[in-house]
């Protein structure tokens, strides 16, 4: 579409996770010239680390349209990628451990099927525990989405660069953004000491996602989240569901080689600066005990390995996805507050159809830049 060139494309995207690599694919595939940025390797930060939770569960009303839309992604994510990206289709299960929390989860089901939707559903104690049967006897109920899944970050995102670029799509890794700059109706990307000029660009950066928006003109008030995973010895086989808590922060999952995976929102101390991350074992130690609390067959397993990624978080925990606010050309998608993973697949084909028609049809309006604080004429300060 746009003219050729070693650093001239139609769409340039700063930052090589699954939702930079998805959109690259997605904008391929409709026929664009694609240059990914990522200044260190593809997957490094939140893309590689995370739980690998592919759940429509829980998700903030908003999100509901793009979780059911990349879902229906992932559901044929093979014939897609050439790559089952160890996509196993799974419930995903919250459990109470009080009438309380039981009652709060039957007023959320009862919010989500007066909107239309039902993939939510309350499961009764008894039945509960025929998805789950090693769960403490104390737990009352739950609620689940009983065709999510669970995937392998790391070759999922892997997937996506690898048949983005037999798309055509450049990827440079060890490519840190240095600048962004306006030229008239072309964006150029200063990094690596050269400049590469671009119709569109896509601002996929994660944690560092603000500092783009600002070169781009914009304000998004993005803090640096690191959360922390462990995984333990390998048991034998008790749960075939991811699990979470319905009153303490907990994801659970016993992968099929037997080790359990646990995370769930205990946060280290991220260091965006230098790409580091600090573990808090004060905060570790509570995920252990809340899994040993739900699952007494916990009590005694080894940690092997635990580790906290970066991420990006927004106030209101929900992302940024959609046009710069006053600076044509320029597009955001960041800020997936630990819960992006599942909406990779999904939100990179509605950013390339939102860049290459200049419309989508995707409910997208929730997550605009605008909702925070935007200074009219700062884009035109930050890019003079």
């Amino acid at each position: 579409m746009a003219s050729l060139g070693n650093r001239t494309a139609d769409l340039l995207i700063i930052g090589g996770g699954i939702h930079g690599c998805s959109a690259a694919l997605h904008a391929a595939m409709r026929g664009l010239e694609v240059v990914v940025f990522e200044k260190d390797t593809v997957a490094r930060h939140a893309s590689g680390v995370n739980a690998g939770g592919v759940r429509k569960l829980g998700r903030h009303v908003a999100e509901i349209p793009l979780s059911l839309h990349s879902m229906s992604i992932w559901r044929r994510i093979a014939d897609l990628l050439d790559d089952d990206c160890g996509f196993q289709p799974s419930p995903q299960i919250k459990v109470a451990e009080t009438a309380g929390e039981l009652e709060t989860l039957r007023g959320r089901v009862a919010e989500l099927n007066g909107l239309g939707y039902t993939h939510e559903q309350i499961l009764d104690r008894q039945t509960m525990r025929t998805y789950l049967p090693a769960v403490a006897e104390h737990c009352v109920g739950a609620v689940a989405s009983l065709d999510d899944g669970f995937a392998q970050p790391y070759q999922t995102t892997f997937a996506f660069q690898r048949k983005a670029q037999q798309m055509g799509v450049r990827v440079l890794e060890h490519t840190p953004v240095e600048r962004v700059s306006r030229s008239g109706k072309d964006w150029t990307v200063h990094a690596a000491g050269q400049e590469f000029i671009g119709r569109f660009i896509l601002n996929c950066a994660g944690a560092w996602g603000g500092e783009i928006a600002r070169q781009i003109g914009d304000h998004a008030p993005i803090r640096a989240y690191a959360p922390m995973m462990i995984v333990t010895e390998r048991l034998r086989p008790f749960c075939t569901a991811v699990v979470g808590a319905a009153g303490r922060p907990l994801s659970f999952k016993q992968m099929p080689n037997g080790t359990v995976v646990i995370g769930g929102g205990r946060p280290g101390v991220p260091e965006p600066a230098n790409n580091r991350t600090h573990m808090q074992m004060s905060e570790l130690r509570h995920s252990a005990q809340t899994a040993m609390d739900i699952f007494p067959v916990m009590r005694g397993a080894q940690i092997i390995r635990s580790w906290a990624g970066i991420e990006g978080l927004m106030p209101d925990g929900i992302p940024v996805i959609g046009p710069a606010a006053h600076a044509p050309g320029a597009f955001h998608a960041f800020g997936f507050s630990a819960h992006g993973f599942q909406l990779g697949p999904g939100v990179g084909d509605i950013m390339a159809e939102l860049i290459a028609t200049g419309s989508t049809q995707a409910p997208i309006k929730p997550f605009s830049i605008e909702r925070f604080p935007q200074d009219p004429t700062r884009a035109q300060k930050e890019l003079s």
